[in-house]
């Protein structure tokens, strides 16, 4: 480091001046030294001291602040010793002295010492100071009329900024400040806000865009002079109480003298200023978003209504607004946004609520979705957005409630199987939180379309396939459309129970079929099932999909299983039988149904079968499925009865395959007389020694009506193999007799078997009438009459070798069902009787209200019977027990 000269400095010299910003505090000190001559400078703390040399030293204190200089003598450290002093020379070293250091080894008694500081302010100076503040405030004043003008400074930048942080240490902050701010207020008061009522226009968005435009040149204005008065923000605004930042300031300037005083229009007067600025602007947000609303793509203007919403947030009036002299709030975004939204979507659903429900549906979920979207892509506030949709869930939804669940247009969706419209109505109906009332309408529906299904005697043998397609089609749309809510699942079943136990429906059916009707359907359908597998499922009932794949995650079978796609139709099957309360018909056309299909070896799966009776037993207990599996059992034993039986005699010239079966297990079959082949009789009578002679004390009651035979026939195209019942064979075996183009006449076939008309009308029909013809009938026709004559049709021919034509002992006449149903209803007199005897002699006496109560209790698991029956019951008993004590007591 170089010494310093006191000549170096000129007595001009400002400490505080641009050039002296930054520059540290020189102090110089000297040491006599022998023969120097002369008397050093005299310093400012009154002690004299003779300086040999000029040393420099640097104290790192700001420039604005007085050097504090101590006389202690443990802040200078002189050693003599270490001077340096070349002798003779009389030159010496200069030395640094740190005076920032602790405590030296200063000695006082060496010698007198003196300190000098150099570049002391004179008089001179301050008028210099003065000066060159008044220069630079003038400069800091030019620079702010170019800014505000966008006229390019004269000044660079960094030069306007230190003026500013030399303006600011010299103490005139507050001034500075109070100017900026009020050269901003005169800007905006008498040129910006002229300029936007002369320029704006007339339209809201016309008006907007001009506002948005100078908002933007007032933003980048005010970052302008931010970058140049950034000392006097962070030193004075920063640091003093309610004084704010100059771009707040500057917001809070444009919020007050142009969207608060600014005025364009006319008012009723023809004066000016009708509405304020910031009225305006908030209608022209408004207007843009009506224009987006309404689909006018020409007039929207995305990139203004996204910057608009960011100038009114800034701005302050996005949430408040401003008082009038009458104390009115005005000018507020928010506020005015939600008035002119709930029209709009008052409008809207009064327009769109004639039109379909499932347009209207699809309308509303639209329009609130783009509701949301455009509160996020143009950064609206999240309360804004909440109030907005909530307004939109009150006119649309809560308000037009009466037409989304309307009866008939939630039946006209359900109908229509629109899921996609049935998801969209139980969003919007969530959205609300009223999405539990649509079970009403969705249970009535229920209830009405199954009550038709039920009632409809045209379609009485499609009524199982058609309601398990309802229920189906409504499992869908919980699944899918419902996010599968248990509470409508729970309606679904209660509807359900409540159309197919209701009288008014099975009545529909005839008068004494009471609630049975539906029972005999579903036991037929299960039957058709377990007869052809899973070949005549219906197509509209297999599974889906999803269905499957839940199956099989839940480990119930595999997606591409025909043995489990069987299965859940069967479970299908069972979910009606679930619904019906009285399950004794069930029972009684399941038994005859199961019976026909072991004996005739028709079903297509012994272990769907059996997983069906194990379903059963599971649903309704080990004696509801006693005798059925006593049947299993019972063929069981038929099969090893006949294995020992063809040991014991060896090969016969005729299969013989006899079936014994406990005649309590089994169903109760006519008596049929019949005419038998003498071949069948006399292996017939044969088995029949055997058993009795191996058996002794059994009778056996042959049933001819269900035993089932393979007759070879002989055609002109080749052999066939017929499997026929046991009453077509002995019509067929009848032709062997003849001529093949003899024939043979009704009444020679009715003498021959001894079959009575009905039962040789419905053999005589299929065998001549039906799908496979091997009798050819003359004359030709559907009917069966005593003069008809028949003959082989010779000229039959079917691609299969084996032909099953005895399909009509699968099939129940209407006798059959008839007396089926008689039997239900005289076991259901004999449960009702019992349950009398057995209550009153449990109770002793009983209100006659109170036992038929009861008495309905007990037998609706089996059966519902009508309360007149019950009566005519307890009547009845009453009637008997008071004659047996007539008797008795006389």
């Amino acid at each position: 480091m170089q010494p310093l000269n006191s000549s170096a400095v000129p007595s001009t010299f400002n400490p505080t001046s641009p050039k002296a910003l930054g520059k540290r505090k020189s102090i110089s000190a000297e040491q006599d030294s022998p023969g120097a001559g002369g008397e050093g400078h005299s310093s400012t703390f009154g002690q004299t001291a003779k300086f040999h040399s000029v040393q420099t030293v640097v104290a790192d204190q700001p420039t604005s602040k007085r050097l504090k200089i101590s006389h202690a003598s443990e802040n200078i450290m002189w050693a003599q010793g270490t001077m340096g002093i070349s002798k003779g020379k009389g030159i010496s070293r200069p030395i640094t002295i740190d005076l920032t250091k602790g405590p030296s080894s200063f000695q006082p008694h060496i010698g007198p010492k003196r300190l000098v500081i150099k570049n002391l302010k004179d008089n001179s100076a301050l008028k210099d100071n003065k000066k060159y503040y008044e220069d630079t405030w003038d400069q800091l004043n030019t620079a702010l009329t170019c800014i505000l003008h966008r006229k390019p400074l004269a000044i660079p930048n960094d030069t306007l900024s230190r003026g500013v942080e030399a303006i600011c240490r010299y103490g005139r902050s507050a001034q500075l400040s109070a100017h900026v701010k009020t050269r901003s207020e005169e800007y905006l008061h008498s040129q910006l806000r002229p300029l936007i009522e002369r320029e704006a226009g007339t339209t809201a968005v016309g008006i907007l865009r001009c506002v948005h435009r100078n908002w933007v040149e007032w933003i980048d204005k005010l970052t302008f002079l931010r970058s140049i008065f950034v000392f006097l923000d962070r030193s004075y605004h920063l640091r003093t109480r309610d004084c704010l930042t100059l771009e707040d300031q500057g917001i809070a300037q444009f919020r007050h003298e142009i969207l608060k005083k600014g005025r364009i229009g006319l008012d009723i007067h023809g004066r000016r200023g009708a509405r304020s600025i910031s009225e305006w602007a908030v209608a022209g947000v408004c207007e843009l978003v009506q224009f987006d609303r309404l689909g006018e793509d020409s007039k929207f203007d995305a990139v203004l209504l996204r910057d608009s919403v960011s100038l009114l947030r800034i701005s302050g009036i996005y949430w408040k607004g401003f008082h009038g002299a009458d104390g009115t709030s005005y000018g507020a975004f928010q506020p005015e946004f939600l008035r002119f939204s709930d029209d709009y979507f008052e409008e809207f659903a009064k327009e769109r609520s004639t039109s379909a429900i499932d347009i209207y549906i699809k309308a509303c979920e639209t329009l609130i979705e783009k509701e949301s979207l455009r509160c996020d892509a143009f950064n609206f506030d999240s309360t804004t957005k909440r109030s907005l949709l909530d307004q939109a869930y009150y006119n649309l939804i809560e308000q037009c409630s009466s037409i989304l669940l309307s009866l008939d247009g939630v039946s006209k969706l359900i109908d229509a199987d629109a899921r996609g419209s049935l998801k969209a109505l139980y969003r919007l109906l969530s959205l609300s939180k009223i999405q539990q009332n649509l079970k009403g309408p969705w249970e009535s529906y229920i209830k009405n379309r199954g009550s038709a299904i039920v009632s409809d005697k045209e379609r009485i043998k499609e009524m199982v396939v058609r309601l398990l397609e309802l229920k189906k089609k409504l499992d869908l749309i919980i699944r899918d459309s419902f996010k599968k809510d248990e509470s409508f699942s729970f309606k679904l079943r209660e509807a359900f129970s409540n159309f197919i136990n209701d009288n008014a429906n099975t009545n529909a059916l005839g008068k004494d079929s009471g609630n049975s009707k539906v029972g005999e359907m579903i036991a037929k359908y299960l039957d058709e099932l377990l007869r052809g597998g899973v070949k005549v499922v219906p197509r509209s009932l297999i599974s889906d999909a999803q269905d499957r794949a839940e199956a099989e995650k839940l480990g119930q079978a595999s997606t591409g299983d025909e043995d489990a796609e069987l299965d859940r139709s069967l479970e299908q099957g069972l979910e009606l039988f679930r619904f019906i309360e009285g399950k004794d018909v069930f029972e009684a056309f399941y038994k005859k149904d199961l019976a026909k299909r072991l004996l005739m070896g028709r079903s297509a799966s012994q272990d769907a079968e059996r997983n069906m009776l194990a379903k059963l037993k599971s649903e309704c207990g080990y004696s509801f499925t006693h005798n059925l599996e006593q049947m299993f059992k019972d063929q069981e034993l038929a099969r090893e009865e006949m294995a020992l039986y063809k040991d014991s005699t060896g090969k016969q010239s005729m299969e013989l395959q006899v079936s014994v079966l406990s005649s309590a297990a089994w169903p109760t079959y006519p008596e049929v007389d019949v005419k038998l082949p003498d071949e069948v009789a006399m292996h017939i009578e044969k088995y029949d020694r055997y058993y009795k002679h191996k058996h002794s004390g059994r009778k056996l009651t042959w049933k001819h009506s269900l035993a089932h035979s393979i007759v070879r026939a002989h055609f002109n195209k080749g052999t066939k193999e017929l499997l026929v019942s046991a009453f077509q064979a002995i019509v067929l075996v009848l032709f062997n007799d003849i001529d093949s183009t003899g024939n043979l006449s009704y009444i020679d076939i009715a003498a021959a078997t001894g079959l009575v008309d009905a039962e040789l009308i419905r053999t005589l029909q299929s065998l001549a009438c039906a799908q496979f013809r091997v009798l050819t009938k003359h004359p030709k026709g559907r009917d069966i009459k005593p003069t008809d004559t028949f003959t082989v049709n010779l000229a039959f021919t079917n691609p299969k070798y084996r032909i099953k034509i005895n399909q009509i002992q699968l099939k129940e006449t209407k006798e059959e069902v008839e007396q089926t149903h008689e039997r239900v209803y005289q076991d259901r007199q004999y449960e009702t009787q019992a349950a009398i005897v057995r209550l009153m002699k449990t109770h002793k006496r009983l209100a006659h209200p109170n036992l038929v109560a009861m008495v309905i209790d007990q037998t609706k698991k089996r059966g519902m019977v009508e309360v007149a029956e019950i009566k005519k019951n307890i009547e009845s008993k009453f009637r008997s027990l008071s004659l047996r004590l007539f008797v008795l007591i006389w």
